[in-house]
């Protein structure tokens, strides 16, 4: 961010209200009458506030028929949000918190006369309802599931296998870092059939064809040589078996993913099929799967491949002259 935005964020922010509307429109999306409401000022004042916001791309609105509701927005530039966010968190002040108190009532008031599906129609998933969180939905679509022996590469503390765990015969976890392992025992000792190893996932220990299901999620960016830990999830996977793997998108951020110790910067869906395609998989689905709506807007690649059965094997070699 250059000297003169900078500047001119910083000016537009020395206003008070400015500041105010920032702070409600950073967890909630707003019509300028509840937000007027909420800060006890005139509509046309808050549309005023709101017009140099937008105009500086800190905000964003969308129509909902005849209502216009605003949020506040996310930035290419990471070091405007950074100065955005970091302005925020350094402000304690009374009349912010008397304002996140109104803003209750007002959302209350709102979902008594829409209805509360009504009211968050369209952004339905950035929103609380009891019961209702994205936990809940993994582990009630996970009961639908028949697993069978799973290899969880790059396991982490365990969560996934937590999930997985009432849902196949056996789970076998490996991780690089022992003090994650650690974590994970901890984690899953009320799961008999789930271990938890240390291990690298360019040298599996473990037989051939010994899985059914192989999992590498987020693992990849972890990887020093991609093809060879696809070549040796192929190898444990057993004639019909499956590899699932997700990893982050091809990108260019390199200062945003350091901290976190990635190996590389992302693969383009193409790129990991060929992998796949290498390590004599079948690609049953390679494509994006999700894109982040925070700068720097990481897309999410979903890799699904199985492992050819003998028999169809068979079939293709005496098919071939």
């Amino acid at each position: 961010m250059d000297l003169a935005t900078a500047s001119g964020v910083l000016r537009l922010l020395a206003d008070p209200t400015r500041v105010r509307l920032l702070a409600l429109l950073d967890s909630e999306e707003l019509t300028v009458a509840e937000m007027a409401a909420i800060l006890h000022l005139a509509q046309p004042r808050v549309s005023t506030h709101l017009a140099k916001l937008k105009e500086a791309a800190l905000v964003r609105d969308r129509r909902a028929g005849v209502s216009a509701y605003y949020r506040a927005s996310t930035h290419e530039d990471s070091s405007l949000q950074a100065l955005v966010k970091t302005l925020q968190a350094t402000i304690h002040d009374a009349l912010i918190q008397e304002d996140a108190r109104r803003l209750t009532s007002v959302l209350a008031a709102r979902a008594g006369e829409q209805g509360w599906a009504d009211s968050v129609a369209g952004d339905m998933e950035r929103h609380y309802s009891p019961g209702r969180t994205w936990e809940t939905v993994a582990r009630a679509l996970l009961q639908l599931l028949d697993t069978g022996d799973v290899l969880d590469i790059a396991s982490g503390d365990g969560i996934t296998a937590e999930l997985l765990a009432p849902h196949a015969r056996s789970i076998v976890c490996v991780d690089q870092s022992l003090r994650v392992v650690e974590a994970a025992r901890q984690r899953l000792q009320a799961c008999r059939h789930v271990q938890v190893l240390q291990g690298d996932m360019h040298a599996l220990e473990f037989a051939d064809g010994r899985f059914d299901l192989v999992l590498m999620l987020h693992a990849l960016t972890y990887a020093e040589d991609p093809p060879k830990v696809i070549a040796e999830a192929s190898r444990v996977l057993r004639p019909g078996g499956r590899l699932l793997a997700a990893t982050l998108g091809a990108h260019q951020h390199r200062h945003v993913v350091e901290p976190f110790d990635h190996r590389n910067l992302g693969f383009k869906p193409e790129e990991l099929a060929g992998f796949a395609r290498a390590a004599g998989l079948d690609v049953l689905q390679c494509e994006r799967l999700t894109r982040e709506r925070k700068a720097p807007h990481f897309e999410v690649i979903s890799l699904l491949c199985r492992k050819p059965s003998r028999s169809s094997h068979v079939r293709t070699s005496l098919a071939t002259p």
